[in-house]
């Protein structure tokens, strides 16, 4: 885990919609475009190794279509395929916020960024103290039958709090909006409840009204 002052001004950034990448947790990528090799060949020749991950933003008064939060990982494994394309493992390290996108001639975006207000993301792992375990796996395994998901329920059972949580937030095929909303959770506890909010909604199948817990 870096710290606070090897947190650099400037990084390279990657949009890629549905994409999410949360303090603490791995984020494996499929590196194929030019321009996004290029991107990490010139990440691996810094000290701090960040590439930041954010969603678009189609919005029409979007400045720059980016949403203007995102999280930066560290590139820690990459390997390349006989073809010239590249698998590598973001760790991820701190969430930020736009300061302005920077114009050159990269093929691939950079951004001056921000990371105030995000000291807790290179702290220790966050706990959730009002975490209902038994209740929040039931309302899980109503979305996992509902989709034809099979997982490790024993090892969900055992994970710690973030790793459960953030896992799941990062894993689940949500909207990317809905993404962007578990990225902004300021706490994990807020996490939580943004995650069980998405997953009783899709279990209603977008009726509020719905009853969900059985």
């Amino acid at each position: 885990m870096l710290k606070p002052a090897d947190l650099p001004d400037t990084i390279s950034v990657f949009p890629l919609p549905g994409a999410l990448l949360l303090p603490r947790a791995r984020l494996p990528l499929h590196i194929f475009e030019p321009r996004y090799l290029q991107m990490l060949e010139d990440t691996l020749k810094t000290p701090h190794r960040l590439i930041g991950m954010i969603q678009p933003n189609p919005r029409p008064n979007s400045a720059t279509q980016l949403h203007a939060i995102g999280c930066a990982g560290r590139v820690t494994q990459f390997s390349e395929t006989e073809d010239g394309r590249y698998m590598i493992t973001l760790a991820g390290q701190s969430r930020f916020r736009i300061s302005r996108e920077l114009d050159g001639f990269c093929p691939y975006r950079r951004c001056e960024v921000s990371w105030d207000g995000f000291g807790q993301d290179l702290g220790k792992t966050e706990t959730d103290p009002e975490l209902d375990r038994d209740r929040f796996l039931a309302l899980l395994r109503q979305l996992f039958e509902r989709r034809n998901m099979n997982t490790d329920w024993d090892t969900l059972k055992e994970a710690d709090d973030e790793l459960l949580i953030n896992s799941l937030s990062m894993l689940l095929d949500f909207s990317p909006e809905d993404k962007q909303a578990l990225l902004e959770a300021p706490s994990l506890p807020t996490r939580r409840e943004t995650l069980v909010t998405l997953i009783e909604f899709t279990l209603r199948g977008g009726d509020p009204g719905q009853e969900v817990w059985q």
